[in-house]
């Protein structure tokens, strides 16, 4: 059994933590292009970075890249915190492990019919691939009710002969999923003890373990994908810790998970399905732990890559964590996930019009092969980027990873010729239109993590980071109110960075659904303590310095009849009926502007969050001050023409050289090695003590 599976083990006691003092920490993400380290000594005060190309065969070649370029010594190395897409991109690209099924008689279909929804809602076709074949799929005669007590006795000869047969047709993996199994797992239990001696391997994932909570559907879909992707990630982090064994490391791996939170890499595969997505969280780390040390603690993150762009809300300083995450159609991942929300809008997305002669912008991508026209990689159509060269915004003589330079008349007159003819605009036009929809699209998935969930993005700062959310950071926030922008000193490398700046996190979900009025609140107070002592037991685990533990309560409540669960978020693990009542209809009410007293609520889950604070990393280290002006005179380095509603004159700054206290006033631009700032007509930009830039917009409250 899974010593770390929140299900399996309700005998965790308290723990005294016993941090172990770390002074070299190198937080690694490996991104689709480049694979990022940022390596901080606290002893020393300094840090190193390095930026080398992703071995997408084997990534652990490129995080091994990283370290020898950024000259790290493993003997002497404390922690590698890392960051990787394996599971991510298994699951994406269906590159996944041979995985069996076994579930109860009449249900070996729950993960094809799904909610009876469509691929193409308006469309007459899809296509759907379950992640587990039919032929995988097994039934085997057994059943609880709803209320955990048995219907039908577990059949141990025919689960015997399911395991044969699926070991006959080559599953690596298995997943045990029984109806009910979150009421009352013992069925789960024993069948996977079974297995155990049977099964060739250790790749065995029981539906309650992972997500105790009701809903079939979603339950084993979950385990599906744990399963699925278990042998790959198992794999990959021992492959990645033989390599750095041989040269010279001693010490423990932690590897992200999507909760923004972090696990052993000794543990990792055992809930491997909580890595998916991890990517993304570990931006959103960084944001909140910058935006909390900026005194900036509501946030809206901004990612924008060149295929690409990634969202989410940040409050309080916590990031929004959800459980109701699906990363693609049908393919829902219950496990808590920092709530990124992606658009097809990057760089690279490229712009078109349509036979109905409407210019649309993405989803389709130039990629990194060909890719926008500016690259000089043989790419011929219209991109984001190469709207900002045309625009002024970007220097085509500061690009990046460029092959063969191409003339910006060369660029211009692409433009006009598929795009301005058909507007009737001039290649200018055109490419202030690609912009302008990029940007509404990309507002709109911002107003996705606010607005729709009942939040003012006016309450709030833009963080904008990634290659090219900078350009357009400001425009966005614009579109939206959002009064500030703040730009971290290194976008380039954030997810590097919340790899380093991460917590330990672990988060709970155990099933109530009764009407709250039925509850039994004494059951619920143990379910809540349970879930932190296994939390703070979880935790205590890891060799990691940890300064402090905080809990974070909460409950999913709806009116009895609905389908879609409220987040309620609680002050105590204690809670009377009475506050449970009224916490849920504010919220409901907050996110709906309705009140409906004469429907009964119901208790569905109750979640805890147990977070191991690590001791705090002082950003300012991050600054490179070598290069640092005296002046604002002395930090520019010329001017060019810039789009504005109308062609500007604009000062162009070097980042690095820009004096410690200093406002810029817009127009300008700030050009750095990893992106470009656009300080629009009007708008203030300052520095803080860390080396973010945070931008004021014209007009904004104080």
């Amino acid at each position: 059994m899974q010593d770390d599976v929140l299900a399996a083990d309700h005998a965790g006691k308290p723990v005294d933590l016993a941090p172990t003092v770390q002074s070299q920490v190198a937080g690694i993400d490996v991104g689709g292009t480049f694979t990022d380290l940022v390596l901080v000594d606290s002893a020393t005060r300094t840090v190193r970075l390095a930026k080398t190309p992703t071995t997408l065969d084997n990534q652990a070649g490129g995080v091994l890249n990283a370290l020898e370029a950024a000259g790290a010594d493993l003997h002497t190395l404390d922690l590698i915190i890392h960051g990787t897409t394996t599971t991510t991109n298994a699951v994406l690209e269906r590159t996944l492990a041979k995985t069996g099924l076994i579930t109860t008689t009449g249900f070996r279909d729950v993960l094809e019919l799904g909610r009876r929804t469509r691929p193409n809602p308006y469309g007459m076709k899809g296509d759907f691939q379950p992640i587990i074949p039919r032929d995988l799929r097994l039934e085997i005669p057994e059943r609880m009710d709803a209320g955990g007590n048995v219907v039908t006795p577990l059949d141990e000869d025919a689960l015997k002969s399911a395991l044969q047969a699926l070991i006959a047709k080559g599953c690596e993996s298995l997943v045990i999923h029984f109806l009910h199994a979150y009421a009352n797992p013992a069925h789960e239990l024993h069948a996977a003890e079974i297995a155990a001696d049977i099964w060739p391997n250790g790749n065995i994932t029981m539906g309650h373990a992972l997500l105790s909570e009701s809903r079939e559907f979603e339950r084993g879909v979950t385990a599906a994908v744990n399963a699925s992707v278990q042998p790959l990630l198992r794999r990959y982090v021992e492959r990645l810790a033989d390599k750095l064994a041989e040269r010279g490391y001693r010490n423990d791996v932690l590897v992200m998970n999507g909760n923004g939170g972090m696990v052993s890499a000794r543990h990792v595969s055992n809930e491997a399905a909580k890595t998916v997505m991890s990517g993304p969280a570990s931006g959103v780390m960084a944001a909140a732990y910058t935006g909390r040390r900026a005194g900036i603690t509501n946030l809206l993150t901004y990612d924008m890559g060149g295929t690409s762009t990634d969202v989410a809300l940040i409050k309080g300083a916590e990031p929004a964590v959800s459980n109701e995450i699906e990363i693609e159609y049908a393919m829902p991942i219950h496990v808590p996930m920092v709530d990124v929300r992606t658009v097809g809008a990057g760089g690279g997305s490229i712009a078109k019009v349509t036979a109905a002669g409407l210019l649309q912008v993405g989803p389709e991508s130039a990629g990194a092969t060909p890719g926008p026209i500016c690259y000089g990689r043989g790419g011929t159509r219209p991109t984001i980027s190469d709207a900002n060269l045309l625009l002024g915004r970007m220097n085509p003589d500061k690009l990046n990873s460029v092959s063969s330079k191409i003339s910006l008349d060369d660029i211009r007159a692409i433009f006009e010729r598929d795009l301005g003819v058909p507007l009737g605009l001039d290649a200018t036009g055109a490419a202030a239109a690609v912009l302008q929809i990029a940007n509404a699209k990309m507002a709109g998935a911002v107003r996705m993590v606010s607005v729709s969930l009942g939040e003012d993005p006016r309450d709030y700062a833009l963080f904008a980071f990634g290659g090219a959310g900078p350009l357009h950071a400001v425009a966005i926030a614009r579109e939206l109110g959002v009064p500030r922008v703040l730009c971290p000193s290194r976008p380039g490398i954030t997810n590097a960075l919340g790899c380093v700046v991460a917590d330990l996190r672990h988060d709970f979900v155990n099933t109530v659904n009764k009407p709250l009025d039925l509850a039994d609140m004494d059951a619920v107070h143990a379910l809540f303590a349970h879930q932190g002592e296994e939390g703070r037991r979880l935790i205590a685990k890891e060799p990691v310095e940890i300064e402090e533990l905080k809990e974070i309560y909460s409950v999913d409540m709806q009116f009895i009849g609905q389908t879609h669960l409220l987040r309620v978020p609680l002050d105590t693990p204690t809670p009377s009926r009475e506050e449970l009542r009224q916490r849920f209809a504010d919220a409901y009410f907050n996110r709906f502007h309705v009140e409906l007293p004469e429907i009964r609520p119901s208790l569905v889950n109750v979640n805890t969050s147990v977070i191991g604070r690590r001791k705090d990393i002082d950003l300012s280290l991050l600054i490179d001050a070598s290069g640092r002006k005296a002046t604002l005179a002395e930090a520019k380095t010329g001017e060019r023409a810039v789009w504005f509603d109308g062609w500007v004159t604009t000062p162009v700054y070097w980042r690095d050289h820009l004096p410690a206290v200093a406002t810029v006033t817009g127009p300008a631009i700030i050009e750095q090695m990893d992106t470009t700032i656009v300080v629009e007509p009007g708008d203030t930009a300052a520095q803080d003590r860390d080396g973010n830039i945070i931008i004021t917009l014209k007009g904004a409250l104080a």
